[in-house]
């Protein structure tokens, strides 16, 4: 099983190559995404729930092939995953700035927070924080020592807690894309595209005890959006039986 030709570097990140647990600050509320007249988040609301390119449950497709090395269909995954969410804020970038977004934000009261080469949190405008992320990963899938590509070379010991962290920053980069970008994914008509990528990850994610639930739906006291999203998608039967 061969990974599709790697996409071109992105610039390097400034800050250390271990990549920190990010804590979560309440601070400053971000400003409400768009949603229906009684507030709820138009990706909860119908027909944009529902819409996805798969019907069914997404644990039919997450399923590890015969034959297939499990490291390896967690790193093809990873790599699949990295590129299709950055090719989805590549087409939204424009509307993620600084001034529209100058906190990294997944709630009206979540808020993430980056740990700076000072070992200190400190907050960063969304696409800041989200091109860090993006470039950690990729320089991640980049090095042959963490993501090896050649025969006879193994997965690290450390490759399951790699893989933990690098699922922990993909998921928060998808939680701001639907807390303050969905309306453009609606208004490109890529609901069913983006849905279906977010569904699978959140599958794969629970198939192979990537994901843990409280990066999900957030602290009691600052909620995400997209862990409503999921118990929809529970209920609608998309995502576990």
């Amino acid at each position: 099983m061969s990974r599709a030709p790697r996409g071109a570097k992105r610039s390097p990140t400034p800050t250390s190559a271990t990549f920190p647990d990010f804590p979560v600050s309440p601070q400053a509320p971000a400003p409400p995404a768009p949603g229906a007249p009684d507030g709820k988040p138009l990706y909860l609301c119908s027909p944009f729930v529902e819409a996805a390119l798969v019907k069914g449950n997404f644990k039919t497709i997450v399923m590890l092939p015969k034959y297939v090395d499990i490291m390896e269909w967690v790193a093809m995954n990873i790599y699949d995953f990295y590129n299709n969410l950055n090719e989805f804020y590549g087409v939204i970038s424009e509307c993620c700035t600084n001034t529209s977004c100058p906190k990294m934000c997944a709630g009206p009261t979540l808020n993430y927070t980056w740990i700076n080469q000072e070992r200190k949190s400190v907050h960063l405008p969304a696409p800041t924080y989200i091109d860090y992320v993006m470039t950690w990963v990729q320089n991640l899938l980049e090095d042959e020592s963490v993501f090896p590509t050649k025969s006879g070379h193994d997965f690290p010991p450390s490759f399951p807690a790699t893989v933990k962290h690098v699922y922990r920053q993909l998921l928060r980069v998808f939680a701001h894309i639907y807390h303050s970008h969905y309306a453009q994914i609606l208004h490109l008509r890529s609901e069913p595209h983006f849905n279906s990528l977010f569904a699978h990850f959140l599958a794969f994610g629970r198939e192979y005890e990537l994901l843990e639930m409280k990066d999900v739906k957030g602290a009691p006291g600052a909620p995400v959006g997209i862990g409503a999203l999921y118990d929809k998608w529970r209920e609608m039967g998309t995502v576990e039986a």
